[in-house]
């Protein structure tokens, strides 16, 4: 979620969002503006079946492309291609997708790869938490009313609202359907626990979203089937790619990898341990992002929702999505990546945006570690037995890799400097969540947050 920044006390100077301010690096370079495209192929011979912007977007035209490319309808690669004057950019954008070394398919894909039946979908409640942005979540809404999935209802959760401007747009906009939810204290974490204790009881699945994504119709139809074929799932992730690159700041982050996790599904399964991610569990950031997730309710309940000193809002500035992960896995359940469940997201537009970003990331990372150890202290030894090899695949990974555009020291100095920060932010937050239930206010979803008038600050 995209928050007006809530400002944090003892965060030290700069912004709300925690970066100090600083100007773009000198000599960073500056991309131009990047179309967003969809180009979708027949699978029986290869014929471009339809071009067409990502959702909201101008036409495709003379300049750079980045495509989403999918084979009847099924998200299979993406691709940034160059349209030069006079050229068809379909045929530009097949070009760099036969540059890339993949061959434009001449039969149906197998029937493993056929989206599920709509009947095997579970009923399910998606929960938006927003503060102070009706224009954004109005078009999130629509996209959201617009899903194949048969049996579904949207609840939106207005976090530390300032206006009425949230309330007034679902009771009148969307009166009958969506439903509305009120969630005085700030943060991601408690918004998205109060979504879970208003959410329809008789629906199995919660899926949540942000208010700044438009969804795919068949998102939410593919993001639940699986639930439905596996007992043993309790959580399910999915593609995210950008809605717009008209930033060098956008730009930049989408070249770093952005939130797109590949478009390969991938099932996480404790009973079995991926072999080439040696952190596992704990390296969730991997398994996908909070922007577009889902969980079994029962499940999600079980291990207590999220952590409310975690996740935007807070002073712990993010994580929330994470540890609801690893609880997830270190509970005995499996994750499963599917990249069918597409969102499109518009990225921070500025560069302290994305010095914020960093600084962030950073700060959530380690502030959600130290959640789960100080909420889940047995888990200490699993994890310092796996730091050894998960350091040296990481810095193996950061030999090898490579961007477009590469990423700026400074930003990996911030980046740094927010896992110095995050436990300590961690622990200011569970200090307020203490402070405030020792004022009477209310201390956050039961079930979600039991534990927090009675345990200490790490």
């Amino acid at each position: 979620m995209t928050y007006t920044p809530h400002r944090a006390r003892g965060t030290g100077g700069g912004t709300a969002g925690g970066a100090p301010a600083g100007p773009a690096p000198r000599g960073l370079p500056v991309p131009k503006a990047v179309a967003v495209a969809e180009l979708d192929l027949r699978a029986a011979d290869g014929a471009v079946r339809s071009l067409r912007p990502a959702p909201g977007g101008p036409p495709v035209g003379e300049g750079a492309v980045f495509a989403l490319v999918r084979i009847d309808g099924r998200p299979v690669a993406t691709v940034t291609g160059q349209v030069t004057a006079g050229q068809d950019p379909a045929e530009a954008l097949v070009a760099a997708y036969r540059a890339q070394g993949r061959a434009v398919p001449t039969s149906p894909p197998p029937a493993t790869h056929l989206p599920p039946p709509l009947t095997t979908v579970p009923p399910t409640t998606v929960v938006v938490a927003t503060r102070e942005r009706a224009g954004p979540l109005a078009r999130a809404l629509d996209s959201l009313l617009a899903q194949d999935h048969p049996d579904f209802r949207v609840l939106v959760v207005d976090n530390a609202p300032v206006t009425t401007a949230t309330r007034d747009l679902v009771t009148s906009r969307y009166a009958g359907r969506v439903d509305y939810a009120h969630e005085p204290r700030p943060g991601l974490a408690v918004a998205h626990n109060q979504g879970i204790a208003a959410a329809d009881r008789a629906a199995p699945v919660l899926a949540f979203t942000d208010d700044d994504v438009i969804a795919d119709p068949h998102w939410l139809s593919a993001l639940t089937a699986p639930f439905a074929t596996d007992p043993g799932l309790g959580c399910t992730t999915g593609l995210i790619l950008p809605a717009r690159l008209t930033t060098p700041a956008q730009i930049l982050l989408e070249s770093h990898g952005g939130f797109a996790k590949g478009l390969a599904p991938r099932l996480y399964d404790p009973a079995a341990p991926p072999a080439g991610e040696p952190l596992f569990p704990f390296a969730a950031g991997s398994f996908g992002s909070g922007a577009n997730m889902a969980f079994r309710a029962d499940v999600l309940r079980a291990v207590g929702g999220f952590d409310p000193a975690t996740g935007t809002g807070t002073p712990a500035k993010g994580g929330d999505d994470l540890y609801a992960f690893v609880r997830v896995l270190a509970a005995g359940h499996r994750l499963r990546y599917t990249p069918e469940a597409l969102v499109w997201h518009h990225h921070r537009e500025t560069w302290q945006d994305l010095r914020n970003q960093a600084y962030g990331y950073g700060a959530g990372l380690t502030a959600y570690l130290t959640a789960i150890l100080v909420r889940h202290p047995a888990l200490l030894p699993a994890l310092l037995a796996k730091v050894p090899r998960g350091l040296a695949h990481a810095r193996a990974i950061t030999a090898h890799g490579a961007q477009t555009y590469p990423w700026p020291r400074s930003l990996s100095r911030l980046e740094r400097r927010g896992m110095l920060y995050g436990p300590l932010g961690y622990a200011r937050a569970r200090i307020g969540i203490r402070l405030r239930a020792r004022a009477g206010a209310p201390a956050g979803l039961r079930d979600g947050s039991r534990d927090e008038a009675a345990g200490g600050a790490p």
